[in-house]
């Protein structure tokens, strides 16, 4: 158990892995008792939060309690067959989740500008 421990000490892991995994193309009627059936196989789990509106069916996010553990589901869960739909087991990023938020701010603050100014877009396309 120790050297196992030392061996998980050494490893460097590539920046892009975390504890957090974002789990798509779910069956909609799963629920997250069956989700941890299926991601706890892989070690402790913190969380699980399975999408419930109609944008986010289909979709979970899988918190463990050690990086190690979720970069293990990960390698053996992503296209992993759940009633006839292929896992799609990814890293969560928050820099991707944000981003979309970023732009609609910034386009909000464009037309708040334009109005302010008295600027058209049709007039800057002359």
């Amino acid at each position: 158990m120790a050297l196992a421990m030392q061996k998980r000490n050494n490893v460097r892991l590539p920046p892009e892995v975390n504890r957090v995994l974002y789990v798509r193309n779910l069956p909609y009627k799963i629920t997250s008792d069956e989700m941890y059936d299926i991601f706890g196989k892989y070690g402790a789990i913190r969380q699980i939060r399975v999408g419930n509106t109609p944008e986010t069916r289909g979709t979970a996010f899988v918190v463990y309690e050690d990086i190690f553990d979720a970069k293990n589901a990960r390698d053996h869960l992503s296209g992993f067959n759940v009633c006839n739909r292929y896992l799609v087991v990814l890293y969560y990023q928050s820099t991707k989740a944000f981003k979309q938020l970023d732009v609609d701010k910034k386009q909000e603050e464009l037309d708040t500008m334009k109005a302010k100014y008295n600027i058209s877009t049709e007039e800057l396309k002359k």
